[in-house]
């Protein structure tokens, strides 16, 4: 697989956020084709579209009846001013409380109903977004184990782990609260504007000439933070890589007395985030100043042209105080709108990344006509094999082989020799080019890869384990297997006697890492889970060079029972553990420029006895041992 070469969550986090703004001033994600996103992901929200359409009607509801408020309000005001005018005149006898309160009710009534469809439009849009990741994450799982390998040798890990994660999370923050948010920011600008206009359209003209100002002065700080976010984040990316790759390797940086040296690289990097980091914090936290300076200056019009009006008798004194709420609240959805859009490419940018790897092309369908399965016998023949991983450079050149059952084959040669290459074509992780490859006579390919793949066992160098108790791990590859099944497997791997001396013996859970036991007993696990499969077919890629003596001692012990009366084909790496195979195809550039037996090739003092010899003393008598 390609080595995980993205950077790490930590690395990809956002760099700003502390300002008052939000996600305001920060560098925005951005789709290439955002309608064409946009579309997918309304087809995907398609299933949901009756809950989403109460979503909608909750969110406008809502947002009207909060927008009534502050004009109702008004006319309580207006009430109490009169009375208390009417007394100080001697026109009225005083207030009248009974109207007023049955305004107040009138309101709490209104807020109270509001709140409650804030309240259902919310719980909706959330079981709706969690069901649609839901999916969502489903079908990317899904997709992960329908796409050819080819596509993982040429992608990190963590770039896949990302579709999971990262970028379904953005979708699922952003169907919750964003599309809500957009409609009732809408729905407010509108209502708002509308009601400022009953009261005094007058007014509403000389206020809704601030907003032009206001949104030129954001502009104008977002595009300077904009640089400053980008390069805070550039700069916590780097010191962050700084960091990882010091502690990562400690052991190295103190063994070469590099500490001063990664003291000044941390100390060069720190400076520069110090730097990026202040101004975009600083741009940043004068945005919500600014909006509210220029808002007070609404407030002053208002309430200079609200006096001279109410003076006239223009207005009721009540509308003045509902006009400066109205106009409170109107900067409001303006900001979130500007917030939201930031948001929205954000998220056609994940959703993006999301349904491209959907849409990556899947691995190729088995043959309709496929064979019916049968136990391998181990017979496995290579015909003429052509195969390159790009179409243009061929690395496996006319390779014919044929093995017949229970034979040992060994594959050598240098680093970049094609020995992988050829066990991932007979696993069908890849198709030839031209030629064909039989086990038992019949071409792989017109077996369902299930089937083929249940008559191979495989050890690889990397001992793969997961988070479960050891007798799971072992029983992985056959989950049906008997308490005795697992416990013949395990003595023949030479597992059973380390694993009863662990606490918890087989039930013992291994961590995340499979830390907590030693890397040979990880091999030896491995062995013995292929054990535990009985197949016909057994691929090693030997992985004793890390483990001492007497643990290769065991691993060597429990190959030797996993190969026995098998077919098997060995990629090897130290070639004194090879001396008794059948036959040894020594590779190079993709070509078997040797075949024999191990005396026969030493004999021969070719390419295999240069390999050979390389890995040995000079002056060893290599035909003595």
């Amino acid at each position: 697989m390609a080595e995980n070469n993205k950077q790490p969550a930590s690395r990809r986090a956002a760099a700003g956020g502390g300002g008052p703004m939000g996600n305001m001033g920060k560098p925005v994600d951005k789709p290439k084709d955002f309608k064409g996103t946009a579309k997918k992901l309304l087809r995907t929200m398609g299933d949901h579209k009756v809950a989403i359409i109460f979503v909608l009607i909750f969110a406008i509801m809502s947002t009207a009846f909060a927008i009534v408020g502050p004009k109702i309000l008004g006319m309580a005001t207006t009430k109490l001013f009169e009375g208390i005018m009417g007394m100080i005149s001697g026109t009225s006898t005083g207030v009248d409380f009974d109207y007023i309160g049955m305004i107040l009710i009138i309101l709490v009534c209104l807020y109270v109903v509001s709140a409650t469809f804030n309240y259902l439009q919310g719980y909706i849009m959330a079981n709706v977004s969690m069901k649609i990741t839901h999916k969502l994450r489903e079908r990317i799982f899904n997709k992960i184990h329908k796409m050819p390998i080819s596509y993982y040798d040429k992608k990190s890990h963590g770039e896949v782990l990302s579709h999971l994660t990262n970028d379904v999370d953005a979708i699922s923050q952003s169907l919750s609260s964003s599309i809500t948010q957009i409609i009732t920011s809408v729905v407010m600008l509108i209502g708002i504007a509308i009601m400022m206009f009953t009261i005094s359209w007058q007014i509403t003209l000389v206020t809704l000439l601030i907003i032009p100002v206001s949104l030129l002065v954001l502009m104008f700080i977002m595009k300077r933070s904009q640089k400053q976010f980008t390069a805070q984040q550039r700069d916590i990316g780097n010191i962050n890589g700084v960091v990882e790759e010091m502690y990562g390797n400690h052991m190295l940086v103190k063994a070469f007395n590099g500490e001063e040296k990664a003291r000044s690289k941390f100390d060069k990097h720190n400076s520069e985030l110090y730097k990026s980091a202040w101004k975009s914090q600083f741009l940043s936290g004068i945005m919500m100043p600014i909006m509210m300076f220029i808002g007070n200056i609404s407030y002053v019009v208002v309430c200079v042209m609200g006096g001279a009006y109410a003076a006239a008798g223009r207005i009721a004194v009540g509308d003045i105080q509902a006009f400066i709420q109205y106009v409170r609240q109107f900067t409001q959805p303006i900001a979130q709108v500007a917030n939201i859009g930031n948001v929205l490419q954000q998220t056609m940018a994940a959703a993006e990344r999301v349904f491209g790897f959907l849409e990556e092309p899947e691995e190729e369908p088995d043959s309709a006509d496929v064979k019916a399965p049968k136990k391998a016998q181990g017979a496995v023949e290579f015909k003429d094999v052509h195969f390159g991983y790009d179409s243009q450079k061929e690395i496996i050149h006319n390779f014919s082989l044929n093995v017949a059952p229970g034979q040992k084959i060994a594959i050598v040669g240098p680093t970049g020799a094609g020995k992988t290459t050829l066990v991932k074509l007979l696993m069908r992780f890849y198709d030839v080019n031209s030629g064909e490859i039989l086990v038992d006579g019949v071409n792989i390919k017109d077996y369902k890869r299930e089937s083929l793949r249940k008559n191979f066992g495989m050890v690889l160098q990397d001992a793969w384990l997961y988070n479960d108790t050891i007798g799971n791990n072992i029983k992985y590859g056959n989950t049906d297997a008997t308490e005795a099944e697992l416990l013949g497997a395990s003595e023949a791997a030479q597992v059973d006697h380390f694993v009863r001396t662990l606490p918890d013996g087989y039930n013992m859970v291994l961590n995340e890492e499979s830390s907590n036991i030693s890397a040979g007993e990880r091999q030896l696990l491995t062995i013995a889970r292929a054990l535990l499969t009985n197949p016909k077919i057994m691929i090693l890629d030997e992985a004793t060079s890390s483990v001492d003596t007497r643990t290769e001692l065991l691993i060597q012990t429990a190959m030797e029972n996993l190969i026995k009366n098998r077919t098997s084909f060995i990629i090897a790496h130290r070639l004194s553990t090879i001396r008794n195979a059948d036959v040894i195809l020594v590779l190079n550039e993709g070509d078997v420029v040797e075949q024999g037996t191990h005396e026969a090739l030493l004999k021969k003092k070719g390419f295999y006895a240069e390999l050979y010899n390389s890995q040995f003393k000079q002056g060893v008598v290599l035909e003595d041992e």
